[in-house]
């Protein structure tokens, strides 16, 4: 069919489309930037049509680029929903995760899941890329970010970033450390990547006089350590309720920040969603709904 553009471009067009943004699309494609740039511009060669306005920070659809990207991922979907028909998996969902959600979070609350909806198989990839619906075949998402995330995802926000100090009872007891808001400023600092201890101290008005701290790659890291009490960490409220219950953290301080980047639970908007995504999508909000009422 020599009048159809070729795959490869309609498919950078389809990525770049929903995340109007060339890193982005080309992360979840695998490929370069400038590779998925290049077969953009193919394509508007090749319809002699410009597709997308390029703006400092990102894209913009034109007219005839959005209508044409709303027909583009209708064809691709069809295509998709024609495949699950020859091979289909009703009751298996794939869903993505940061390796940090699924051990603090989703592994423990698996044993409901699992005796709720028994006819499920739910498969987790632990990864802090950003995995492709399309190309990895994934059916759902949990991303920490801010929206908009694309028009062809549907966005349901599970928890708000809500951050708060934590430590274990046996460093408050060695180093003598009131559970306030003044004792942070002398205690050990545990860091991850998200780097918050420095809006945390300027929000709460004190210095930083416990020195170099601890640095660790993943927040699931971070928590476990303050566990083992080596120093005080700063992470999302519902990831570590059970160890505020059972008194393995203590929260040192009452600030919390209120942080940019929630909780979201990602899905493809479709109009024939498999059924077992449906009821673990329902799940998910149901259970954050539940840990928020705590």
């Amino acid at each position: 069919m020599p009048q159809l553009p070729s795959l490869n471009a309609l498919r950078a067009f389809e990525a770049a489309g929903r995340h109007l943004n060339f890193r982005s699309a080309a992360e979840e494609l695998g490929v370069t930037q400038a590779a998925v740039a290049q077969q953009v511009r193919l394509l508007e060669d090749r319809l002699e049509i410009p597709l997308f306005e390029r703006l400092p920070r990102g894209l913009a659809f034109t007219a005839p680029g959005r209508g044409y990207h709303a027909r583009v991922v209708a064809a691709f979907e069809a295509l998709r929903e024609a495949t699950d028909q020859l091979r289909p998996e009703p009751g298996t969902v794939l869903i993505s995760v940061t390796p940090t959600f699924a051990s603090r979070w989703l592994i423990p609350h698996l044993p409901d899941f699992s005796a709720s909806h028994p006819d499920i198989d739910l498969r987790i990839l632990a990864t802090e890329k950003i995995s492709s619906f399309h190309g990895e075949g994934i059916d759902l998402a949990v991303r920490q970010g801010q929206p908009p995330f694309g028009a062809a995802l549907e966005v349901v926000r599970l928890f708000r970033q809500e951050v708060i100090a934590v430590a274990a009872p046996s460093l408050l007891a060695r180093t003598d450390a009131v559970p306030d808001a003044h004792a942070i400023s002398d205690l050990p600092k545990i860091h991850d990547t998200h780097d918050l201890w420095p809006p945390f101290l300027s929000m709460s008005k004190l210095g930083e006089r416990s020195g170099r701290g601890l640095r660790l790659s993943q927040t699931a890291l971070a928590i476990d350590a303050a566990r083992e009490g080596q120093g005080v960490a700063l992470v999302s409220r519902f990831l570590v309720q059970r160890e505020l219950e059972a008194g393995q953290l203590v929260q040192v301080s009452e600030t919390m920040l209120q942080g940019t980047e929630d909780f979201y639970l990602l899905a493809r908007r479709a109009q024939k969603r498999k059924r077992a995504t449906s009821v673990v999508m329902e799940w998910l909000s149901s259970k954050a709904t539940e840990g928020r009422d705590l």
